[in-house]
């Protein structure tokens, strides 16, 4: 089928919750084609998914092998790869004494973390969760209630209750929120959604100190951020703290559907038989896929690979945004979670870059997301930065007004 035709039988049989641009049928490490054969950089990787690139061989035969073996049994019965799996993350986590939940989403696993805040919190009547404004958490109704953005409530009122928010990177402000009825605070190590905005290291180690002093819980999404997207194996060990809990999804599959709640000796053993359960969560399949992509990870140095590119990439960025000061404030961004923030609308840029063959994201407004995988190569980052200067140049010329700020490159901590 051509693009037209897809999109034809997508506009009468799926309903409207996306608004999808080209056809992508195929994928190859850094690379996907569409319906009509054209290839595109996928510096999107299925929004930090598809972390060791399309369709890599390692995860394609673990895949293979365990579709002959095992797909599916319930979790009323012990499947080997689940204890193997959880062994790898509790360690890769650093918490002493974690455990694991597996489930099958970033918003399942953020339900998973409210739910385990409240049970612990509940002999003492806590239940509430301060989150913080700008952040992405999910799209249930308890992790859209949680997201602190507006837009992404509006029309599901009444929303539940047992949540408040506070200003990301202002101790203070999160200070204010908690009261008697407060168990936790959740935080991303980098706001995705809200705009690539890193953690200040201050703020961190802050909301460590006083979730300690307040005696509550210290909770991390690491959905977008965690398996190897900054360039450790979760965002929060950017930073001298332990959560108590966190979440995880997109890339510990590389497109596989998993996700999974780790938690450290405070809260390992609070979810007990009948509190919390789920039926394709941690399947032999979906852990095979995940035991796969942390193997390749390892064995391909990827961290070190990340760290080493996101730094590449940021210093072309730079180059960039000094080229067009007067509308691009500057770059920011931890690993290969990176945004080009703009002074403009960045969807315009989106859609140039894409018409040249490059995927990319635009959020917040005014940031473009780029999220190429792990094993990105310079040459391919070099095709990128090339494709990123000509769209922008482009669009320099078509801007009637244009903003006189200064760039502002860096990345944080």
């Amino acid at each position: 089928m051509n693009t037209n035709e897809i999109a034809e039988l997508q506009k009468k049989y799926l309903m409207p919750t996306y608004a999808p641009t080209v056809a992508l049928v195929e994928g190859a490490g850094t690379s996907v084609w569409d319906a009509e054969g054209n290839e595109y950089l996928d510096f999107s990787t299925g929004v930090a998914v598809t972390n060791i690139g399309h369709c890599h061989p390692k995860m394609i035969h673990a895949i293979q092998d365990q579709v002959e073996t095992l797909v599916h049994v319930s979790n009323l019965y012990f499947n080997e790869k689940q204890p193997l799996l959880a062994k790898q993350l509790s360690e890769k986590s650093g918490l002493p004494g974690a455990k694991v939940f597996f489930c099958n989403s970033g918003a399942e696993a953020n339900e998973g973390l409210i739910k385990l805040a409240r049970l612990w919190g509940s002999k003492e009547g806590k239940y509430e969760i301060v989150t913080m404004r700008q952040s992405f958490h999910g799209r249930t109704l308890a992790t859209l209630t949680a997201t602190g953005q507006e837009k992404v409530q509006t029309g599901f009122a009444p929303l539940p209750t047992g949540f408040s928010y506070a200003n990301f990177n202002d101790l203070k402000s999160v200070e204010e929120a908690i009261h008697s009825k407060t168990a936790a605070v959740l935080v991303e190590a980098l706001q995705g959604e809200g705009g690539v905005i890193p953690g200040d290291p201050e703020f961190m180690t802050g909301l460590r100190k006083l979730c300690d002093e307040k005696g509550i819980l210290l909770l991390f999404d690491e959905v977008q951020c965690g398996i190897g997207r900054t360039g450790k194996w979760f965002g929060f060990q950017h930073y001298p703290i332990e959560p108590d809990a966190f979440s995880m999804a997109k890339g510990l599959g590389n497109g596989f559907p998993i996700g999974g709640v780790v938690a450290g000796e405070k809260l390992a053993d609070i979810f007990q038989p009948g509190n919390h359960a789920t039926t394709f969560g941690g399947t032999p399949l979906a852990c095979s896929a995940a035991l796969a992509v942390l193997e390749v990870i390892e064995e391909e140095e990827l961290l070190a690979n990340t760290l080493m590119m996101g730094a590449y990439l940021v210093e072309g960025l730079c180059e960039i945004a000094m080229k067009h000061k007067k509308w691009i404030s500057g770059v920011r961004g931890l690993g290969l979670l990176i945004g080009l923030v703009l002074d403009v609308p960045a969807l315009p840029l989106q859609k140039k870059l894409l018409e040249k063959g490059v995927l990319s994201i635009a959020t917040a407004g005014n940031v473009l997301r780029l999220l190429p995988p792990l094993n990105v190569s310079q040459e391919e980052i070099d095709q990128a930065l090339k494709l990123i200067g000509e769209a922008c140049a482009e669009l320099h010329g078509e801007m009637a007004e244009q903003s006189p700020n200064p760039c502002k490159c860096g990345m944080g901590k």
